[in-house]
C-alpha cells in the first residue's frame, strides 16, 4: 500500500497538447430551394427574413432572453 499512484492529479506531467485541426467551411447557398422553404416557415416578414440571414440594420431591436423568476 506504499506504492506510488499514477491516477488523476498526481505528479507533474506535461498536459496533452492535441493539434487543433481546422474544418473546411462549406459555402452555403442561402437562395437554394431548401433554404427558402426553411425561411418560409421561420420568418414572418421581410425584415425578419433579412435578420435571420445576418443582414441586420443599426436601429433594429435585439431579442432579449427569457427572464427567470
Amino acid at each position: 500500500m506504499g506504492g506510488k499512484s499514477k491516477g488523476k492529479g498526481s505528479g507533474k506531467g506535461k498536459g496533452k497538447g492535441g493539434k487543433k485541426s481546422k474544418k473546411a467551411t462549406v459555402e452555403v447557398d442561402i437562395l437554394s430551394p431548401a433554404a427558402m422553404l426553411n425561411l418560409y416557415y421561420i420568418a414572418h416578414n421581410a425584415a425578419a427574413c433579412l435578420e435571420f440571414r445576418g443582414f441586420q440594420w443599426p436601429g433594429s431591436l435585439k431579442k432579449k432572453g427569457k427572464k427567470k423568476k
